[in-house]
Protein backbone atom coordinates (compact mmCIF):
# COMPACT_ATOMS: atom_id res chain seq x y z
CA UNK A 1 0.00 0.00 0.00
CA UNK A 2 1.20 3.43 -0.48
CA UNK A 3 1.71 5.72 2.19
CA UNK A 4 0.64 9.35 2.69
CA UNK A 5 4.05 10.83 2.33
CA UNK A 6 4.83 8.56 -1.35
CA UNK A 7 1.56 9.53 -2.55
CA UNK A 8 2.03 12.74 -3.97
CA UNK A 9 5.52 11.87 -5.25
CA UNK A 10 4.06 9.23 -7.32
CA UNK A 11 1.36 11.26 -8.63
CA UNK A 12 3.47 14.44 -9.24
CA UNK A 13 5.39 11.44 -11.47
CA UNK A 14 2.41 10.55 -13.49
CA UNK A 15 1.55 13.63 -13.98
CA UNK A 16 5.00 14.25 -15.22
CA UNK A 17 4.60 11.82 -17.70
CA UNK A 18 1.48 12.50 -18.74
CA UNK A 19 2.64 15.85 -19.42
CA UNK A 20 5.68 14.86 -21.61
CA UNK A 21 3.24 12.24 -23.52
CA UNK A 22 1.43 15.44 -24.90
CA UNK A 23 4.73 17.05 -26.00
CA UNK A 24 5.58 14.57 -27.81
CA UNK A 25 2.25 13.87 -29.66
CA UNK A 26 2.24 17.72 -30.21
CA UNK A 27 5.38 17.68 -31.79
CA UNK A 28 5.13 14.90 -33.60
CA UNK A 29 1.38 14.57 -34.53
CA UNK A 30 2.14 15.11 -37.92
CA UNK A 31 4.37 12.13 -38.65
CA UNK A 32 1.23 10.46 -36.65
CA UNK A 33 -1.20 12.12 -39.06
CA UNK A 34 0.59 11.84 -42.30
CA UNK A 35 2.40 9.07 -44.25
CA UNK A 36 3.67 10.34 -47.34
CA UNK A 37 5.39 8.66 -49.90
CA UNK A 38 7.49 11.00 -51.82
CA UNK A 39 8.65 8.44 -54.78
CA UNK A 40 8.14 10.04 -58.32
CA UNK A 41 5.16 8.44 -60.17
CA UNK A 42 4.83 7.28 -63.85
CA UNK A 43 1.38 6.52 -64.82
CA UNK A 44 2.17 4.29 -67.62
CA UNK A 45 3.78 1.49 -65.11
CA UNK A 46 0.82 1.14 -63.83
CA UNK A 47 -1.52 1.28 -66.97
CA UNK A 48 -2.63 4.34 -67.57
CA UNK A 49 -1.61 5.37 -70.87
CA UNK A 50 -4.32 8.21 -71.51
CA UNK A 51 -2.86 9.85 -68.27
CA UNK A 52 -1.35 13.90 -68.85
CA UNK A 53 1.13 14.18 -66.07
CA UNK A 54 1.14 18.08 -65.16
CA UNK A 55 2.28 20.42 -62.65
CA UNK A 56 0.59 22.90 -60.69
CA UNK A 57 2.23 25.80 -59.10
CA UNK A 58 0.00 26.92 -55.95
CA UNK A 59 0.24 30.41 -54.90
CA UNK A 60 2.95 29.51 -51.58
CA UNK A 61 5.42 28.66 -54.34
CA UNK A 62 5.08 24.43 -54.16
CA UNK A 63 4.73 22.44 -57.54
CA UNK A 64 1.88 19.71 -57.53
CA UNK A 65 1.85 16.65 -59.59
CA UNK A 66 -1.37 16.25 -61.00
CA UNK A 67 -2.52 13.22 -63.15
CA UNK A 68 -4.79 14.60 -66.16
CA UNK A 69 -7.47 12.25 -68.08
CA UNK A 70 -9.61 14.91 -70.46
CA UNK A 71 -13.06 14.36 -70.82
CA UNK A 72 -14.71 12.71 -73.53
CA UNK A 73 -16.83 14.92 -74.79
CA UNK A 74 -17.81 18.81 -73.56
CA UNK A 75 -20.33 17.97 -70.94
CA UNK A 76 -19.03 14.92 -69.23
CA UNK A 77 -18.57 14.76 -65.82
CA UNK A 78 -15.01 15.67 -64.60
CA UNK A 79 -14.31 14.60 -60.90
CA UNK A 80 -11.01 16.13 -59.04
CA UNK A 81 -9.78 13.17 -57.06
CA UNK A 82 -7.99 13.74 -53.15
CA UNK A 83 -6.49 10.51 -52.11
CA UNK A 84 -6.48 9.78 -48.37
CA UNK A 85 -3.08 10.82 -46.46
CA UNK A 86 -1.75 6.83 -46.70
CA UNK A 87 -2.14 6.65 -50.59
CA UNK A 88 -0.62 7.73 -53.76
CA UNK A 89 -1.82 7.73 -57.47
CA UNK A 90 0.08 4.90 -57.94
CA UNK A 91 -2.34 2.90 -55.62
CA UNK A 92 -4.98 4.33 -56.75
CA UNK A 93 -4.70 3.39 -60.86
CA UNK A 94 -7.67 1.22 -60.84
CA UNK A 95 -9.94 3.50 -59.56
CA UNK A 96 -8.99 6.50 -61.82
CA UNK A 97 -9.35 4.26 -64.66
CA UNK A 98 -12.69 2.72 -63.79
CA UNK A 99 -14.09 6.80 -63.24
CA UNK A 100 -12.90 7.85 -66.77
CA UNK A 101 -14.29 4.59 -68.06
CA UNK A 102 -17.36 6.21 -68.92
CA UNK A 103 -15.51 9.19 -70.85
CA UNK A 104 -15.51 11.47 -67.83
CA UNK A 105 -12.76 13.96 -66.72
CA UNK A 106 -10.17 13.16 -63.82
CA UNK A 107 -7.88 15.56 -62.69
CA UNK A 108 -6.51 13.52 -59.70
CA UNK A 109 -3.92 15.43 -57.41
CA UNK A 110 -0.11 14.71 -55.55
CA UNK A 111 -0.83 16.80 -52.51
CA UNK A 112 2.46 18.50 -51.29
CA UNK A 113 5.00 15.86 -49.54
CA UNK A 114 3.46 12.95 -52.46
CA UNK A 115 4.44 11.88 -55.18
CA UNK A 116 6.69 14.15 -56.77
CA UNK A 117 5.17 17.28 -55.36
CA UNK A 118 7.31 19.75 -53.20
CA UNK A 119 6.57 20.83 -49.42
CA UNK A 120 5.19 19.59 -46.40
CA UNK A 121 1.92 17.91 -45.88
CA UNK A 122 -0.07 20.21 -42.97
CA UNK A 123 -4.07 21.51 -43.54
CA UNK A 124 -3.62 24.76 -44.54
CA UNK A 125 -0.86 23.06 -47.61
CA UNK A 126 -3.78 20.53 -48.58
CA UNK A 127 -6.72 23.31 -48.57
CA UNK A 128 -4.26 25.26 -50.57
CA UNK A 129 -3.76 22.25 -52.76
CA UNK A 130 -7.42 21.75 -54.06
CA UNK A 131 -8.37 25.05 -54.24
CA UNK A 132 -5.30 25.22 -57.01
CA UNK A 133 -6.26 22.03 -58.03
CA UNK A 134 -9.92 23.40 -58.59
CA UNK A 135 -8.81 26.86 -60.35
CA UNK A 136 -6.67 24.75 -62.75
CA UNK A 137 -10.32 22.69 -63.69
CA UNK A 138 -11.73 26.33 -63.97
CA UNK A 139 -8.61 27.88 -66.26
CA UNK A 140 -9.58 25.20 -68.63
CA UNK A 141 -12.98 26.08 -69.41
CA UNK A 142 -14.37 22.93 -67.44
CA UNK A 143 -17.82 24.45 -65.98
CA UNK A 144 -18.39 23.94 -62.00
CA UNK A 145 -21.25 22.02 -62.49
CA UNK A 146 -19.31 19.54 -64.74
CA UNK A 147 -17.05 19.07 -61.53
CA UNK A 148 -17.84 16.29 -59.18
CA UNK A 149 -15.18 16.38 -55.68
CA UNK A 150 -14.06 12.89 -55.18
CA UNK A 151 -12.85 13.04 -51.55
CA UNK A 152 -11.10 9.97 -49.86
CA UNK A 153 -10.39 9.44 -46.51
CA UNK A 154 -8.54 12.71 -44.98
CA UNK A 155 -9.14 14.08 -48.64
CA UNK A 156 -12.74 13.72 -47.75
CA UNK A 157 -12.86 16.74 -45.06
CA UNK A 158 -10.88 19.13 -48.03
CA UNK A 159 -13.60 17.99 -50.39
CA UNK A 160 -16.26 19.11 -48.00
CA UNK A 161 -14.09 22.46 -47.09
CA UNK A 162 -13.56 23.09 -50.74
CA UNK A 163 -17.79 22.06 -51.58
CA UNK A 164 -18.28 25.04 -48.33
CA UNK A 165 -16.37 28.14 -50.87
CA UNK A 166 -16.78 26.99 -54.30
CA UNK A 167 -19.54 26.07 -56.67
CA UNK A 168 -19.48 22.03 -57.52
CA UNK A 169 -22.21 19.46 -59.18
CA UNK A 170 -21.91 16.96 -56.31
CA UNK A 171 -19.60 15.27 -53.94
CA UNK A 172 -18.46 11.68 -53.34
CA UNK A 173 -16.68 10.66 -50.12
CA UNK A 174 -15.15 7.85 -49.46
CA UNK A 175 -14.34 6.44 -45.33
CA UNK A 176 -14.91 10.15 -44.44
CA UNK A 177 -15.31 11.70 -41.11
CA UNK A 178 -17.09 14.53 -39.23
CA UNK A 179 -13.90 16.00 -38.76
CA UNK A 180 -10.13 14.63 -37.50
CA UNK A 181 -10.92 16.48 -33.99
CA UNK A 182 -14.12 14.02 -33.15
CA UNK A 183 -11.78 11.22 -35.05
CA UNK A 184 -8.58 11.97 -32.79
CA UNK A 185 -11.04 11.86 -29.44
CA UNK A 186 -12.84 8.76 -30.76
CA UNK A 187 -9.03 7.27 -30.65
CA UNK A 188 -7.37 8.82 -27.67
CA UNK A 189 -10.03 9.78 -25.35
CA UNK A 190 -7.27 10.24 -22.54
CA UNK A 191 -5.93 13.15 -24.27
CA UNK A 192 -6.57 16.98 -24.19
CA UNK A 193 -6.96 16.41 -28.26
CA UNK A 194 -8.45 19.89 -28.66
CA UNK A 195 -5.81 21.70 -27.29
CA UNK A 196 -3.03 19.50 -29.11
CA UNK A 197 -4.65 19.23 -32.71
CA UNK A 198 -2.96 21.57 -35.44
CA UNK A 199 -4.74 19.90 -38.10
CA UNK A 200 -7.94 19.24 -37.25
CA UNK A 201 -10.07 19.34 -40.73
CA UNK A 202 -13.30 20.78 -39.18
CA UNK A 203 -15.49 19.61 -41.97
CA UNK A 204 -18.28 19.91 -39.63
CA UNK A 205 -18.04 23.29 -39.10
CA UNK A 206 -18.62 24.18 -42.64
CA UNK A 207 -20.84 21.03 -43.76
CA UNK A 208 -24.28 22.88 -43.75
CA UNK A 209 -23.42 25.31 -46.22
CA UNK A 210 -22.72 22.04 -49.20
CA UNK A 211 -26.21 22.61 -51.09
CA UNK A 212 -25.40 20.06 -53.67
CA UNK A 213 -25.70 16.20 -53.73
CA UNK A 214 -23.82 14.15 -51.58
CA UNK A 215 -22.98 10.16 -51.70
CA UNK A 216 -20.87 9.03 -48.83
CA UNK A 217 -19.35 5.28 -49.10
CA UNK A 218 -18.28 3.88 -46.01
CA UNK A 219 -17.39 0.53 -44.66
CA UNK A 220 -19.15 -0.76 -42.02
CA UNK A 221 -16.24 -1.57 -39.46
CA UNK A 222 -13.63 0.82 -39.93
CA UNK A 223 -10.79 0.70 -37.79
CA UNK A 224 -9.22 4.19 -39.16
CA UNK A 225 -12.17 6.70 -39.77
CA UNK A 226 -15.54 5.12 -37.88
CA UNK A 227 -18.44 4.82 -38.80
CA UNK A 228 -20.40 6.94 -36.39
CA UNK A 229 -18.12 9.81 -37.37
CA UNK A 230 -19.57 9.84 -40.88
CA UNK A 231 -23.05 9.33 -39.55
CA UNK A 232 -22.36 12.66 -37.71
CA UNK A 233 -21.23 14.32 -40.79
CA UNK A 234 -23.89 13.05 -42.60
CA UNK A 235 -26.21 14.84 -40.42
CA UNK A 236 -24.97 18.39 -41.46
CA UNK A 237 -24.99 18.01 -45.17
CA UNK A 238 -27.84 19.30 -46.91
CA UNK A 239 -27.78 17.17 -49.76
CA UNK A 240 -26.90 13.81 -48.54
CA UNK A 241 -27.93 10.63 -49.74
CA UNK A 242 -28.60 7.36 -47.29
CA UNK A 243 -24.81 6.35 -46.64
CA UNK A 244 -23.55 3.23 -48.63
CA UNK A 245 -22.07 0.72 -46.17
CA UNK A 246 -19.91 -1.78 -47.21
CA UNK A 247 -19.87 -4.77 -44.91
CA UNK A 248 -16.87 -6.00 -43.05
CA UNK A 249 -14.24 -4.67 -41.75
CA UNK A 250 -11.75 -2.04 -44.11
CA UNK A 251 -10.68 1.71 -45.22
CA UNK A 252 -11.08 2.83 -48.12
CA UNK A 253 -12.83 0.16 -50.30
CA UNK A 254 -12.27 -1.03 -53.58
CA UNK A 255 -14.25 1.05 -56.28
CA UNK A 256 -15.95 -2.59 -57.18
CA UNK A 257 -17.54 -2.37 -54.18
CA UNK A 258 -19.33 0.28 -54.94
CA UNK A 259 -19.36 1.31 -58.24
CA UNK A 260 -23.09 0.69 -59.34
CA UNK A 261 -24.07 2.82 -57.30
CA UNK A 262 -21.41 5.63 -57.83
CA UNK A 263 -22.33 5.27 -61.10
CA UNK A 264 -25.89 5.50 -60.23
CA UNK A 265 -25.87 8.25 -58.33
CA UNK A 266 -23.40 10.38 -61.35
CA UNK A 267 -25.98 9.50 -63.68
CA UNK A 268 -28.84 10.57 -61.26
CA UNK A 269 -26.71 14.16 -60.66
CA UNK A 270 -26.08 15.04 -64.62
CA UNK A 271 -29.72 13.54 -66.28
CA UNK A 272 -31.82 16.79 -67.43
CA UNK A 273 -34.49 16.47 -69.26
CA UNK A 274 -34.80 15.62 -72.81
CA UNK A 275 -31.30 14.63 -72.22
CA UNK A 276 -29.60 10.73 -70.80
CA UNK A 277 -27.60 10.42 -68.42
CA UNK A 278 -23.65 10.65 -68.77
Amino acid sequence: MVSMRVLPALLAGLLLIYVGVCVLVFVFQRSLQYYPDRSPMDPTAVGLRQVVVETLDAPDGERLVAWWIAPRTAQSPVYLYLHGNGANLHARAARLERLAHDGAGVLALSWRGYGGSSGQPSETGWRSDARTAYDALRSRGIASDRIVLYGESLGSAVAVMLAAEVPVRALLLDSSFDSALDVARRAYPWLPVRWLLRDAYRADLVAARVAVPVLQVHCEDDPITPLASALALQGRLRGALPVHRVPGRCHVPSLAEYDAVRAAFIGRVFARPGRPPP
